[in-house]
């Protein structure tokens, strides 16, 4: 069982920036995939960003240049860079992780990311 906590949500002006976080129970090392989605009201979970554990990037059309998701190892954590940010980038963040041993998905609580215009 893997538990993921994201911090670093909140409201912030368009054009600004913001850092999630996402503390792993365990090392981020063990996952295969780890990363980022997010969901707007009344919309599906989309992906945002991943990282592989050898360390390929993946990032959605809509925030390529924008957001830069990296990790530390040391402390577990997965983090999301996000900057420039647009009020349609508004939406509940949700912290995902796929481990290499096993082929279950894992997600966060979720972490609200409100952007004003």
């Amino acid at each position: 069982q893997v538990h993921l906590v994201e911090s670093g949500g909140g409201l912030v002006q368009a054009g600004g920036s913001l850092r999630l976080s996402c503390l792993a129970s365990e090392s981020i090392l063990n996952m295969h995939t780890a990363g980022w989605y997010r969901q707007a009201p009344g919309k599906q979970r989309d992906l945002v960003a991943t990282l592989t554990k050898v360390g390929f990037t993946n990032y959605s059309d809509s925030v390529k240049g924008r957001f830069t998701i990296s990790r530390d190892n040391a402390k577990n954590t997965v983090y999301l860079q996000m900057s420039s940010l647009k009020p349609e980038d508004t939406a509940v963040y949700y912290c995902y992780a796929k481990p290499s041993y096993s082929g279950r998905d894992y997600w966060g609580q979720g972490t609200q990311v409100t952007v004003s215009s």
